[in-house]
């Protein structure tokens, strides 16, 4: 009998938020040898500024997931807009693998495009700007080359700037771009989508009659963030079960 496959994102864990913890490590408990991938769509942490950065809390989900890992699973992790320097030495302590900005995943006769979901947020320009910066091998080898204290000062800075800058925008603009999402389907030539990142969890269908595409419906399913609830998605047999786990 097959296992399921599991996708979880933005669970944004930080010192602050034993509770966000806890829940997760409870997750990995419950799922422990019930599934057979596990995949995490980006931000599992609220700010990552280097793999060398101590951090007791990064050491216990290390710890976790390479236990999950030793139950018979295989684990994934993607980059999302928070964590996105996490490196192969984390991942390694993690016994998972540093996924790619963009990957297919096959569940019964369905294909499924794995994404964080940031990069389809297209109408917030200046978010998109900074991404393409902080994106850059480049800038990364220069910002990881700091001292410790003046990375975590950038990326309070940063997410500071960041809360005050989203307090401003429209909802729409925080949202994904429709015609990022079709041009990302047909990039990829699939009908279904799963990402995270807007923190609004949802199954959206998408009609494709009038699209470049073949006529027929495209899916478009939207994690949550783990803030009150667990949000996880479940692929088995090609269903996508969306499940919300209110926490206790």
């Amino acid at each position: 009998m097959s296992r399921p496959i599991l996708l979880i994102s933005d669970l944004h864990l930080q010192e602050s938020r034993p509770d966000l913890t806890q829940a997760f490590l409870g997750f990995l408990e419950h799922y422990r040898g019930k599934c057979s991938q596990l995949f995490i769509l980006g931000d599992l942490f609220e700010m990552w500024v280097g793999d060398d950065a101590p951090s007791a809390l990064a050491e216990s989900v290390a710890l976790a997931l390479a236990d999950f890992v030793s139950a018979g699973a295989e684990v994934a992790i993607m980059h999302g807009n928070r964590d996105f320097l996490i490196g192969e030495a984390y991942a390694a302590r993690c016994r998972a693998r540093l996924m790619a900005e963009s990957e297919i995943i096959t569940s019964g006769s369905r294909e499924i495009l794995l994404m964080h979901g940031d990069s389809l947020c297209t109408d917030d320009t200046d978010y998109q700007e900074f991404r393409s910066l902080v994106r850059q091998p480049d800038w990364q080898a220069t910002f990881l080359a700091q001292p410790l204290e003046a990375r975590l000062a950038f990326a309070t800075q940063a997410r500071a700037q960041s809360r005050e800058a989203t307090a401003t925008k429209a909802n729409d603009i925080m949202d994904v771009n429709q015609s990022a999402v079709d041009q990302a389907l047909r990039n990829h030539g699939v009908r279904d989508l799963l990402h995270g990142h807007t923190h609004r969890p949802a199954v959206h269908e998408i009609s494709l009659a009038d699209r470049n595409h073949d006529t027929g419906k495209a899916h478009r399913t939207v994690l949550g963030d783990w803030d009150t609830s667990a949000w996880i998605a479940c692929l088995d047999g090609g269903k996508i079960s969306l499940i919300e786990h209110k926490f206790q």
